[in-house]
Formats: C-alpha cells, sequence, structure tokens
C-alpha cells in the first residue's frame, strides 16, 4: 500500500476521523512559472505540468472508475479540457486542485453516461456494494487490501473517500467538485468508513 491508502487504513482501524494524507494547499513551486507560460501557449510548459501530475490524476480516474483503459482515458480528457481553457484558470486555488475538479467532472460524466440515474447524493442509503471482480479477494476470501476494498465501494461513497481521505480535500472541496451538499459528503464518508470496516473485517472499537 501507498501511503495515502496506510493512514487512511490506520484511521479506519483507530475509529478516528480519516485525516488527509495529501496535501493540496499549495502547487509544486515549478507550476507557477510552468501554468504561466503554458497559458502563453507553450506546449512544452504544458508537456512539463503533464508530467508533474499525470501519475496522481492517473490514480484518482482509476480509484474512481476502477477500470484501467476508462481511467486512461479520463486522464487524457481531463488534459485535453485543461489545455483548452487555461485561460480560465485564475490561480485562486492550487493548479492541482483545478486540475482534479476537471478530472472529478470527466470521470462523473463518464460515470453518468454508464449508469444516467447516477448521482453522488441518491446513493446514501444504498449499503450494496458495487460488483468486483473475485480476483479482488485473496484466497481466503477476505479482502486485506484497502486498495481493492476501495473498489468495491458504491459510487457515491468511493468517489467521497477517495477525494477526501486518499488526495486530501476538505469536505467543501469535495462537495463542490462533485456538486453535492457538505452533508451529503460528511454522510457518504461517515458511509464508506463503516463499509470499509466491514470489507475489511475490523470490528468497532470498545
Amino acid at each position: 500500500m501507498n501511503g495515502s491508502t496506510a493512514t487512511l487504513l490506520s484511521d479506519i482501524r483507530a475509529d478516528r476521523p480519516v485525516t488527509a494524507s495529501v496535501s493540496t494547499s499549495g502547487d509544486k513551486p515549478a507550476d507557477g512559472l510552468l501554468v504561466a507560460a503554458a497559458r502563453r501557449g507553450d506546449v512544452k510548459a504544458f508537456e512539463s505540468l503533464y508530467r508533474l501530475h499525470c501519475s496522481k490524476v492517473m490514480g484518482l480516474c482509476l480509484r474512481m472508475t476502477r477500470q484501467h483503459d476508462v481511467a486512461e482515458d479520463c486522464v487524457q480528457q481531463t488534459f485535453i479540457k485543461a489545455w483548452r481553457n487555461l485561460g480560465t484558470f485564475e490561480g485562486r486555488s492550487a493548479f492541482s486542485t483545478w486540475l482534479h475538479t476537471i478530472a472529478v467532472h470527466v470521470v462523473m460524466g463518464h460515470l453518468r453516461s454508464q449508469k444516467p440515474w447516477l448521482t453522488v447524493s441518491t446513493t446514501v442509503a444504498d449499503d450494496e456494494p458495487s460488483p468486483y471482480d473475485e480476483s479482488m479477494e485473496q484466497d481466503t476470501g477476505q479482502i486485506i487490501d484497502i486498495e481493492h476494498a476501495l473498489m468495491t465501494l458504491p459510487e457515491g461513497a468511493r468517489c467521497v473517500v477517495v477525494l477526501q481521505a486518499i488526495y486530501g480535500y476538505s469536505h467543501e472541496e469535495v462537495a463542490g467538485m462533485l456538486g453535492i451538499a457538505v452533508g451529503t459528503c460528511k454522510a457518504q464518508l461517515h458511509r464508506a468508513r463503516r463499509l470499509l470496516r466491514t470489507r475489511l473485517d475490523i470490528g468497532e472499537q470498545q
């Protein structure tokens, strides 16, 4: 497991509120100069931004879609949209936050195209797990890898826990990205933690 998922697992085991595992409060020092150059039409500067941020955007898309080929398509669409709309980036948030917001919109667009009825807010009361392959489980039949456990969460809960607990965004930021109320975001995160405890066979702390 990477550091982010390890921290999430530690929080779940201790039955404490999940903590932000990745700082998104600011960009890498190079981002500001590269963004400025890219906004002037410097393609090489944008290629550098792509190399700096591609892996995290891919991780985000993969965790949300659960399909590698779909995630790759979403990453490509994300950076195409970012390039075309770079002039609208005003620097009020970190470039990474702006980029991740685009990625979330691309992913949610894909998910809704597959399931037109899907909205994050309508799945709060639904405890049915998403379908997953038997290969996600070990021979013992128990899911012990939190990345695999994340894949079994319903879309709504999975999207919230990935953005809040793995990528470190606040409830307000996640709610804005997904177009839901902050209260719904908190409810989905609570639900995700409960489902993950069940998936990982972690008992309630006394």
